[in-house]
């Protein structure tokens, strides 16, 4: 059932994007991977091998950065909590964890690479989706082992280890925007110039536009309908990435719990966001951005954006209101009648 949902979503994308009207080749392909069903278009000679390439590419840093994986270097460094002795790692998986460490400063700890043991308690650690609700006294001890902090990586020896027992990395908010970018360098290094690739409808990866040469149009959609969308995006060569409360959640007695969770405190977030889309060049941004920005809410949120100046974004906040950065202005129109929403673009 899961992964008709997933499949049923990839379709909804790609037939909101619309066609790539032009003679180009086009070759398309539909993978699983990082717990998610994924999709690749390529436009152009050689896309059978750049579509195998980008399967490859994705397959081979699931192996490396998924703590679902039992070979896996997460694995092995979760495995190895308070053992001591460092872990050796591959220098991508060091790599990422570096930039995950980064994000997690500069966000003032709203995005936590070590919050799995929290997302374990709520059963949104695992596909099998046994959901609770941990009582206040289980989250009051886990929460010590959500720290960064305690985190100690060495990147020139690409080694790392964690400080203290019980604690677990997981990498799901940035590592299929890290396969983005990956996918994308693959396919400009196999001399394509067009390609969509949708990593499981959150992450989104453009190479060039269309091979018409206009821009990819994409979807963002309402997050309290999933057969409709705020508007669109006409965009080229960068990455998108969109979190919200929708994409993973369960009711119990009467209220709904979702997967994005504030480190601070181990329960979802609720800082009056639905959802927050993030645009930028560099896919691990996005992916982390977008988590990120979602924790810390809408007003955090756009003074992190003024702070920063390398990414745009989209907030659809619980009030109704859409805002738009300055940036994205003349890229994003509104669905016609605005189903409901109020929409404004938000300056520096």
């Amino acid at each position: 059932m899961k992964l008709r949902a997933l499949l049923a979503g990839c379709a909804a994308f790609l037939m909101l994007t619309g066609c790539a009207a032009s003679g180009a080749e086009e070759t398309e392909r539909t993978f699983f991977a990082m717990d998610t069903v994924m999709q690749v278009r390529v436009f152009g000679d050689g896309g059978e091998e750049a579509v195998q390439a980008v399967c490859d590419e994705v397959q081979r840093l699931e192996s490396l950065l998924s703590r679902t994986q039992p070979e896996s270097d997460i694995t092995r460094l979760n495995q190895s909590a308070d053992g001591g002795t460092w872990v050796a790692l591959d220098g991508e998986t060091a790599e990422v964890l570096d930039m995950a460490l980064r994000y997690g400063e500069e966000t003032g700890g709203a995005f936590d690479v070590t919050i799995a043991p929290v997302m374990d308690a709520w059963g949104f650690g695992t596909s099998e989706e046994e959901y609770r609700v941990p009582d206040g006294t289980e989250l009051a001890a886990l929460l010590p082992l959500v720290d960064s902090g305690l985190l100690t990586l060495d990147r020139e020896n690409s080694s790392a280890w964690l400080e203290t027992a019980g604690m677990e990395v997981d990498l799901g908010g940035i590592a299929k925007g890290y396969a983005a970018d990956r996918a994308k360098a693959v396919l400009e290094e196999a001399g394509i110039t067009s390609a969509l690739l949708n990593l499981g409808s959150s992450t989104v990866g453009l190479v060039g536009g269309k091979p018409d040469g206009s821009p990819w149009r994409i979807a963002v959609r309402d997050p309290a309908d999933e057969s409709a969308s705020l508007g669109t995006l006409a965009l080229t060569d960068c990455s998108v990435s969109t979190s919200g409360g929708y994409e993973r959640y369960f009711e119990a007695d009467g209220v709904i719990y979702h997967h994005i969770l504030d480190p601070e405190t181990g329960y979802p977030a609720e800082k009056g966001l639905l959802s927050v889309t993030v645009v930028t060049d560099d896919g691990s941004r996005a992916d982390a951005w977008s988590t990120a920005l979602y924790v810390m809410g809408a007003e955090e949120a756009l003074s992190f954006w003024r702070q920063s100046g390398d990414f745009e974004c989209i907030l659809c906040r619980s009030d109704g209101t859409v805002q738009v950065t300055e940036g994205l202005e003349e890229a994003f129109t509104a669905e016609e009648d605005g189903n409901g929403y109020t929409f404004e673009i938000v300056r520096r």
